[in-house]
């Protein structure tokens, strides 16, 4: 219930009582006025603060999501960097492979060997050391010839070759006697190449 003049007369009260209390009752609802809108001051505040809060975390969880895919894609590129180099380098290794094989075909090609016998004994010879120079031609030349010339010297082409004829083969001993591919397949170098040697036939006759 409202307090009103009306009521205060009927307690008896004179004007001026009436008034202070009036002006009393005036002041506390303005303090409580007040009190009121600070606290819904505070209270958008913090209404606006939640709001605000809650913008955020959005955006660190779309942050967080763009990281993950980052680091998704990142993966990726590592991976793709890994299978590159990894390409490159055997693309690299059969470019010096074929580099080297080319130049050990021209030494044997000037020490003489028979051109029909260079692809063979290219598969049973280690050419992984051979050191080439800034042309492709390997380094050493002299001494690599020189040793083309004793380890291959029945493969040698001489003036008085009249082709590979082998009308004497050599025996077998007894032993079973080994394919081009059995030899081929002999993973010891000095071992391929002394096997090549002594079956030679089987080149001879290509």
């Amino acid at each position: 219930m409202a307090l009103t003049k009306k009521m205060l007369k009927a307690m008896s009260l004179e004007d001026a009582q009436i008034e202070q209390i009036f002006d009393a009752h005036e002041e506390s609802i303005n303090v409580l006025r007040e009190m009121r809108d600070s606290l819904q001051a505070d209270l958008d505040k913090a209404n606006a603060e939640v709001k605000r809060l809650a913008t955020v975390e959005k955006d660190l969880v779309k942050a967080q999501a763009k990281l993950e895919d980052a680091d998704k894609v990142s993966e990726k590129l590592k991976n793709l960097q890994n299978e590159f180099a990894e390409y490159k380098a055997d693309v690299d290794a059969k470019t010096v492979r074929t580099s080297k094989e080319n130049a050990y075909k021209k030494l044997l090609k000037e020490a003489g060997v028979s051109e029909k016998r260079i692809d063979s004994i290219i598969k049973v010879s280690d050419i992984s050391s051979i050191e080439l120079d800034e042309d492709g031609n390997a380094k050493n030349k002299k001494a690599l010839v020189d040793s083309i010339k004793g380890e291959w010297a029945d493969f040698i082409v001489t003036a008085h070759e009249h082709g590979a004829q082998t009308p004497n083969p050599p025996a077998n001993n007894g032993g079973a006697k080994m394919s081009k591919d059995d030899i081929f397949k002999i993973k010891d170098t000095a071992a391929r190449q002394q096997a090549m040697l002594e079956n030679k036939e089987l080149f001879l006759n290509d």
